[in-house]
């Protein structure tokens, strides 16, 4: 079989976006979740809820425009 028309070639490249798409929603889902999980401690305290924590809200856009543009690459 002549390299070029090898099929484990193309399933391996296709293992590495899946790879890549897989990480990249785990991102995005890891970012919500660190997004609000100032409002949660907040909550749990018995504190105000209308004024979240800033670094926590950061932290979780960070992951979620790292996860979008890791799937934007991959794609």
């Amino acid at each position: 079989m002549e390299p070029e028309y090898d099929p484990r070639i193309y399933f391996a490249a296709e293992r590495t976006l899946l790879a890549w798409l897989r990480t990249g929603i785990a991102l995005l889902g890891l970012g919500f979740l660190v997004a609000r999980f100032g409002v949660f401690l907040m909550m749990v305290r018995g504190q105000n809820v209308e004024s979240p924590h800033v670094a926590s809200s950061l932290i979780g856009i960070s992951f979620v425009l790292l996860g979008a543009s890791m799937i934007a690459a991959a794609t």
